[in-house]
């Protein structure tokens, strides 16, 4: 599918100032930062900027040998942006804009806040780009828009793309973006996910914050390749069927001082009073959502990523930190709102009018936020009071889940609540569970390391967590390296261990995986109703005593599964559950099989209720429950 780039001259018209200076422009990369065209027959490039606090704004780069007094800027009308075309600037030339502020005589180089493409950090300087790519993934494209995820399965698979594989005669060096095609598409088929998360592709100047301290907000970062090489691994990814969400961060900003911060000589992106424009928990600027100008530039950031390189959706980090005032401050640290509240009333309506928008031009496409706390409506759709998300991160069933399994099996019963309490609101949202980057760093420990026990419980708690995610209603999550039990937390300087895939122990977590993703996708009844009570029945949770729990999963066309777990090392042969239906059961998994890496295979290929009723229903099955096991079964009649 050919693409006609921007790069072609782009005036800005009146009604572009309007919307920029209103705070409704969505396309601003069409107008801002630098693009390549021509002039009166002469080529050369358009720059733009937005720096109205500036006395003087020129462009420096290849084309002028650095020169700050070569190419001036001029005015725009009274929108504060400042543009022009300067002859000769050719394709990959690096460039900034030298500002020099009305207050003080403030003098600095910033590098385009638009730029698509930068240097590779630590150097800086945006660069001159023509985006044009032929675009292959048409089909994926036309039928996005009428695929919904409440009713399929969606299983995510979160990378880091700088540390997921390493070419080894090349130094250890990162797979770039094109050896990314042509391994990780092929990877995830065979693993059975539907979509790849990628930790920030966005420019970030300091490795270590994962690209969780933004610089670029157009530009995919040029550590693995060019732009056109990124849209080739999205392309990629789209022919092979799996969808591609990049996580981004509209809630805070680093404060280098060739980026966003002080941009003309005043907080410009922030808010000038640290109470409300500085970030303690991040030393990172927080971007000034009433500022209407932020606003369509946040707009456009979104936009961009959806429109030019075809993205599935957005991931928004710390969606928490935008709607709190008073996020990880103490009292006298933060400005209550105009009414005395602890809301930040304009990140709200902002984050209302991002979803909006883009779920009205981008039909198909998904925002997810990773928000922390028990704010309302998050997943709900404005027009009833919510934030407009599509899905919200279940972050109080990680914690309740991993806090429950890291415990020594013969203190769970004292915390089965632990692993039931989600069921009480499991469907007050539409919910990911995710099993992410941040519970495998900073001591936590990787996923099996956390686990209790010698060795062989080790993993087969593992198993039986992951079991627990698969088979618990909502959408699925789980980070890279944790699908063959990686022993190490993650570091972001260097390879998974893809090496222990090749041991049986490690290899059977690969392969359940790899089994759960099968069945989740192949069973409606593990998937129809993810974010809908109706298919979802607790059939025993009561016992505590024991540690075992069963439930049913269940679709709209008359599909049953029934779920059972056992969290002790001790086998319960001779289980008996209630039961709703009569007829046959044919098990479709069952954690322990050794295959996995389990103890064994037990005979029980296939049950029939029994007519002794049980748990308040009018049948039973008597199960043999493996130790540290799950099982499913479905009904065949």
């Amino acid at each position: 599918m050919p693409t006609q780039d921007v790069t072609a001259a782009r005036t800005l018209s009146n009604d572009d100032l309007y919307l920029f200076n209103e705070g409704n422009h969505r396309r601003l990369y069409q107008h801002l930062g630098a693009r390549l065209g021509e002039q009166d027959g002469k080529a050369g490039a358009f720059f733009a900027v937005w720096a109205p606090n500036a006395e003087r704004v020129t462009v420096v780069g290849d084309f002028n040998g650095y020169n700050a007094d070569a190419n001036d800027l001029h005015p725009q009308q009274s929108s504060g942006i400042w543009a022009g075309f300067i002859e000769g600037a050719q394709h990959g030339q690096t460039y900034k804009f030298v500002i020099r502020s009305r207050h003080n005589g403030y003098v600095v180089e910033k590098t385009d806040p638009f730029a698509i493409h930068t240097e590779t950090p630590p150097r800086s300087a945006a660069k001159l780009w023509d985006l044009s790519y032929e675009w292959g993934d048409r089909e994926w494209m036309d039928a996005r828009a009428s695929q919904s995820w409440f009713e399929r399965p969606v299983s995510i698979y979160e990378m880091h793309m700088g540390s997921w594989r390493a070419v080894p005669e090349d130094g250890n060096r990162p797979l770039n973006y094109r050896e990314l095609a042509e391994q990780l598409p092929a990877y995830l088929n065979h693993m059975g996910f539907t979509h790849v998360e990628l930790m920030p592709v966005m420019e970030h100047p300091l490795l270590q914050s994962w690209g969780y301290q933004t610089t670029g907000y157009f530009a995919p970062t040029s550590r693995y390749g060019s732009p056109q090489d990124f849209m080739y691994l999205v392309d990629k990814l789209h022919q092979h069927g799996i969808g591609v969400i990049l996580d981004w961060v509209p809630s805070h900003f680093p404060l280098d001082q060739h980026a966003l911060s002080f941009f003309d000589g005043t907080h410009l992106f922030e808010h000038e009073d640290d109470r409300k424009g500085y970030h303690p928990d991040w030393t990172t600027g927080i971007f000034n959502y009433g500022r209407h100008e932020v606003r369509s530039f946040l707009l456009s950031s979104a936009y961009f990523w959806l429109d030019r390189y075809h993205a599935d959706g957005l991931r928004v980090d710390a969606v928490a930190s935008m709607l709190y005032l008073d996020y990880s401050r103490r009292d006298g640290e933060w400005i209550p709102n105009q009414f005395g509240g602890n809301e930040n009333l304009e990140a709200i309506e902002f984050l209302k009018q991002l979803n909006t928008a883009v779920y009205s031009d981008f039909p198909g496409i998904q925002m997810i936020a990773e928000e922390s706390t028990a704010w309302p409506g998050v997943s709900k759709p404005v027009d009833v009071g919510g934030l407009g998300f599509g899905f919200k991160w279940d972050m109080g069933w990680m914690n309740d889940t991993l806090r429950y399994f890291e415990k020594e099996p013969v203190h769970r019963r004292h915390h089965h609540n632990d692993l039931t309490f989600r069921a009480i609101y499991g469907f007050t949202e539409n919910y990911v569970l995710p099993l992410s980057h941040d519970e495998v760093v900073h001591g936590k420990q990787s996923i099996v390391s956390k686990m209790p026990g010698d060795d062989w419980q080790k993993f087969a708690n593992a198993r039986l967590l992951l079991a627990n995610q698969w088979w618990t209603p909502a959408k699925k999550l789980l980070f890279m390296g944790s699908e063959f039990a990686a022993w190490d937390e993650w570091n972001c300087e260097q390879s998974l261990a893809w090496h222990l895939a090749q041991f049986d122990r490690h290899k059977g977590v690969q392969e359940l995986v790899r089994e759960l993703n099968r069945v989740y996708a192949e069973f409606p009844a593990m998937h129809r109703f993810d974010c809908d009570p109706a298919g979802f029945e607790w059939i025993h949770h009561m016992d505590d005593i024991n540690s075992v729990t069963a439930l049913l999963r269940k679709d709209d066309a008359g599909q049953t599964v029934f779920c059972a777990f056992n969290h002790t090392p001790v086998p319960r042969p001779g289980y008996r559950f209630g039961c709703p239906l009569p007829g046959r059961w044919e098990r479709i998994l069952d954690t322990n099989e050794t295959r996995f890496g389990g103890s064994g295979d037990p005979d029980q290929h296939e049950l029939y209720s029994q007519e002794q009723g049980e748990h308040g229903r009018p049948m039973s099955l008597v199960i043999d429950l493996p130790p540290l096991a799950a099982v499913a079964y479905v009904h065949r009649g």
